[in-house]
């Protein structure tokens, strides 16, 4: 590519908006599930600009949901590519928010999400290579290097896995069908939509479980298998696996396929972890599960292994909600 066409690719994203009454959730903020969409389209306007061709999302890293969004703040999404494979893009995702009136804004959330670029065919296609030129951009682009090791070995933890009706933790299964409102400039369903469906099938299975109200306070390992087309039948399953002294550990599988029968397949699948909310805001103990069957200490296992690996994550420092546990 030529240096003049180098130059003129931009590599960082900035959307800024006001919080809607439309983006209130069940917490009374926004919930972590808009969130999700407003990082996917973020970053999603960063990697086309940077590929010039159609992106699809890959992959979420490790995402914490600080202080909420509240309704009529003003938001800023800023994406930024930190480092590219052969059509890959890694873009670190920052939301902030604050009072539209004046002030510094507070950053609510902080992430890598990874798209890879297609074309006509759906095939991947070869994009420009970043090369960073700050201290800031080499530190971020070593950050994201250094991640690489660890996102493969989640995703091998995560693919050894068997989730059966043999498991007794609280379980939940939405199904509906994809609509053309959900579609992207792909004519494929956004990777934020599923990601708030992921988020609301997360909510309705910790709710059940404690009998409060809950929010994501953290996602992690949220690949992306296939796409999701319009139309589509859509089988939201969440399933408790781990507690912690206030964190509830949710899997949630996304699978699809046509409403005409034949088997659903896996689209996306994902671990989360909600915490109960008192009137205040206030994180309070949720009750500890204690797995019964063979599949339920498997899975127990499987969800505290996850955390052991994201804790050897370079600068990555879990919070206690997310260790902590009852059951040995």
């Amino acid at each position: 590519m030529h240096e003049s066409t180098k130059a003129a690719l931009n590599s960082t994203v900035t959307l800024r908006f006001l919080a809607a009454p439309t983006d209130v959730g069940h917490s009374g903020s926004v919930d972590a599930g808009t969130v999700l969409e407003w990082v996917d389209k973020a970053a999603y306007a960063a990697a086309v600009g940077w590929a010039k061709a159609y992106c699809v999302t890959a992959y979420v890293g490790n995402i914490h949901f600080a202080d909420p969004v509240n309704v009529g703040d003003m938001v800023e999404v800023t994406a930024a590519i930190v480092y590219t494979g052969r059509s890959s893009m890694h873009i670190r995702t920052v939301v902030s928010s604050g009072d539209p009136k004046g002030g510094a804004p507070t950053m609510r959330s902080d992430c890598l999400v990874i798209f890879v670029a297609v074309g006509d065919d759906g095939r991947p296609v070869e994009v420009p290579k970043f090369t960073p030129r700050t201290d800031a951009e080499r530190e971020a682009e070593q950050h994201a290097i250094a991640r690489i090791g660890v996102r493969d070995e989640i995703v091998k933890a995560m693919g050894r896995q068997e989730y059966t009706d043999a498991g007794t933790g609280e379980r939940v299964v939405l199904r509906f069908l994809a609509a053309p409102t959900d579609v992207n400039w792909g004519g494929k369903v956004h990777g934020g939509t599923v990601m708030k469906w992921i988020d609301e099938a997360a909510y309705v299975c910790s709710a059940r479980y404690c009998g409060r109200d809950t929010v994501a306070v953290f996602s992690g390992g949220v690949r992306f298998y296939r796409p999701l087309l319009i139309g589509d039948v859509v089988e939201v399953e969440a399933r408790l696996v781990y507690t912690g002294r206030k964190g509830m550990h949710v899997a949630v599988h996304v699978r699809s396929g046509s409403p005409k029968g034949g088997e659903l397949k896996l689209t996306t699948y994902c671990l989360t972890v909600m915490v109960a909310r008192d009137e205040s805001g206030t994180a309070v103990p949720i009750p500890p599960w204690t797995p019964v069957s063979d599949e339920d200490k498997r899975l127990w296992a499987h969800a505290h292994e996850l955390l052991e690996i994201r804790g050897r994550a370079p600068g990555n420092r879990l919070p206690n909600h997310l260790m902590e546990n009852g059951y040995t």
